[in-house]
């Protein structure tokens, strides 16, 4: 039987989709009234399990799941040893360094050294201010990272941006992307290893379904 690792939140219904695709069909775990969080597929072959978006790589990483759905955002942040597989192409998104509309500032190398930055992504943040030699002070925030500019408890953030509306709306302004994020199968290495073919055979119909997307 294969376990698979899928996010809450925004990422789960077009995850759900393309699994079905693939012949593993977990459209129970949509329903309003589901409250189980290990949900069988239909055919009997599979289970998902409904985890937070960070815990998908720790759950495949540790090999409770061999495949799993997480956004790129979060497996650069988390850094475990799964297997990036593939792109899925959905969920896109960018991960920027915001300012205050008002700070002048037009690139991320204009930032003083040693200036507070805020973010839920540190390690992404620190990834990329080392890249650029640029020392800061990470200020690590669960939520509304868009107040910081705001309060002063720091001069920029890391955060994900989609539409930039939350951004505008707050007085907040994009001066430098750090990547862009979509969604990405993941696996467990020693399960692929070990695959006796069931694994590769859901792997390679959820490629030919990206490939055929793409030709459309």
């Amino acid at each position: 039987m294969i376990t698979v690792a899928l996010a809450k939140g925004a990422l789960l219904k077009d995850s759900v989709a393309r699994f079905a695709k693939a012949g593993l069909d977990f459209s129970s775990i949509l329903d309003p009234k589901n409250r189980l969080l290990m949900v069988p597929s239909s055919c009997g072959r599979a289970r998902a399990l409904l985890v937070r978006n960070g815990d998908v790589p720790v759950y495949v990483a540790y090999g409770q799941a061999q495949l799993g759905i997480v956004g790129f955002d979060v497996l650069n942040e988390k850094q475990m040893p799964v297997a990036n597989l593939m792109d899925l192409g959905f969920g896109g998104c960018r991960m920027s360094v915001a300012v205050k509309e008002t700070s002048g500032y037009k690139s991320a190398v204009e930032l003083p050294h040693h200036c507070r930055v805020a973010s839920k992504f540190t390690g992404c943040a620190r990834r990329f201010f080392d890249d650029i030699d640029l020392p800061v002070e990470l200020v690590h925030l669960t939520g509304s990272v868009e107040l910081g500019p705001l309060t002063g408890i720091a001069e920029a953030i890391v955060d994900l941006v989609a539409t930039g509306q939350t951004l505008r709306e707050n007085g907040l302004v994009e001066i430098e992307e750090l990547f862009y994020s979509t969604a990405r199968l993941i696996g467990h290495p020693l399960s692929l290893r070990l695959d006796d073919g069931l694994i590769q055979n859901v792997i390679e119909t959820l490629q030919s379904q990206k490939y055929s997307s793409s030709e459309t």
